[in-house]
């Protein structure tokens, strides 16, 4: 499939954001309304291609679904765009703290000294040839070493310290991705971690202030990130995700892949139930193109290869939790969102591995968006909105001007410059 590149760009505050996964790609096109309201105009999606565990591994076949996702949403914004920002995701995203120490003699902090102890702690992370820095985040200020605050501008100290969360991507997923959408004849304007999104699209302000781990399941991938004091202090991803449930069934059961996934989607749980015995469920047999080949197989053995994927993911989940060293930290509360949370008995069974508060996270900050696509499967494609355009004030984040820019979209874009 050919996209050519239009001459024009669209106007007013016109934005769209493209979700590369392993089992759908999806774009959302948006336009941003007076009061930073969120407006959906256009969508599209597609079965992906190309894409591997969060990854891209088939250049051409990305490439063209990509670029029919794009071409049905601008179809029915009745727009074109010519540039996106997209998602990444993969086992490559990796968080690191930045301490930062800076004299300020004791005189009064401006602008420009918070512009500077933030340009100073992302100019102390050395970039290697195999990772690129995707989002430098400040977590939290101190005043003479002692005196935490969110925001040093106008208060007095000798020393002004700041605690800085990186977030890096490896550096060949990085250029494959922006490379495939480039071949699409779209810019990349930025890419934003996929489970940094995913929170910003689902979780609440008193979830992300008080403390919140969201857990992103997805086909390929199943990813988390932890909030705390309205900041993402630490993400990581695994490559586990829905599609390899499907593959266990599949395999299990001798039957294609599409009709593994239709069987998981229809009959699927990921915790038994009593009447799955005395449930007889059609399942054709890989090979018999005519379908004509089915056997019947109770329900309940269906569940029982469902159920030690999941338990897998979880407790895999669940140790690099622990391993953050943080999950005491943030408390007690985790919101699920992704595709394969959707699984009946999920949420049960990650509230009993975890340990924790558990709910099904959906997208919250959006207008416009159909009642099909509001589920948890597109919380990271909407979350991508939110990161874009986002009020985040006058505070600078990082490299460059602290001048803000005259409107909403001029400072998300201005931001994401300065941070990507």
């Amino acid at each position: 499939m050919t996209r050519q590149k239009t001459k024009h760009r669209s106007m007013g505050n016109l934005v769209a954001a493209l979700d590369v996964g392993s089992t759908k790609i999806a774009c959302l096109i948006a336009r941003v309304e007076a009061g930073g309201t969120i407006r959906i105009v256009g969508v599209g999606h597609q079965v992906s291609r190309g894409i591997r565990n969060g990854m891209i591994a088939d250049m051409d076949a990305a490439r063209g679904a990509i670029a029919h996702a794009v071409e049905t949403a601008e179809s029915m914004a009745g727009e074109s765009i010519l540039s996106v920002i997209a998602g990444i995701s993969g086992q490559h995203l990796q968080s690191h703290t930045i301490g930062v120490e800076m004299a300020i003699g004791g005189r009064e902090i401006t602008d420009a000294d918070a512009q500077r102890i933030l340009s100073q702690g992302s100019a102390s992370f050395e970039e290697s040839g195999q990772e690129r820095i995707l989002h430098t985040i400040p977590v939290s200020y101190k005043l003479d070493g002692s005196t935490t605050v969110r925001d040093p501008r106008g208060m007095f100290a000798q020393m002004l310290a700041i605690d800085l969360h990186a977030i890096t991507a490896a550096n060949s997923a990085f250029r494959n991705l922006t490379t495939c959408i480039g071949h699409c004849h779209l810019d990349t304007d930025a890419l934003c971690a996929s489970p940094l999104a995913a929170g910003l699209s689902c979780l609440t302000d008193d979830e992300k202030e008080l403390g919140c781990t969201v857990i992103d399941m997805g086909g390929g991938t199943t990813s988390f990130a932890m909030f705390l004091e309205d900041q993402p202090i630490h993400i990581e991803c695994l490559p586990i995700g829905g599609s390899h449930v499907t593959s266990d069934i599949a395999r299990g059961l001798a039957t294609p892949i599409a009709h593994a996934e239709r069987l998981k989607i229809l009959y699927g749980s990921a915790l038994p139930a009593a009447m799955d015995d005395g449930e007889l469920i059609d399942v054709p047999q890989v090979g018999e193109e005519n379908g004509e080949t089915v056997n019947r197989v109770q329900r309940s053995l269906l569940n029982k290869i469902i159920q030690p994927r999941l338990e897998e993911t979880l407790e895999m989940v669940r140790s690099h939790l622990d391993a953050s060293g943080l999950s005491k930290t943030v408390g007690r509360q985790v919101v699920l969102t992704g595709g394969a949370s959707q699984l009946p008995g999920v949420r049960e069974m990650a509230k009993n591995i975890l340990e924790k508060q558990v709910r099904l996270g959906r997208p919250i900050k959006l207008e416009g968006l159909p009642e099909a696509l509001s589920g948890p499967a597109f919380a990271t494609t909407t979350g991508l909105l939110v990161h874009l355009v986002r009020s985040i004030g006058d505070f600078p984040v990082s490299q460059g001007s602290s001048e803000p820019p005259s409107s909403l979209v001029g400072r998300a874009f201005g931001w994401l410059r300065e941070n990507i």
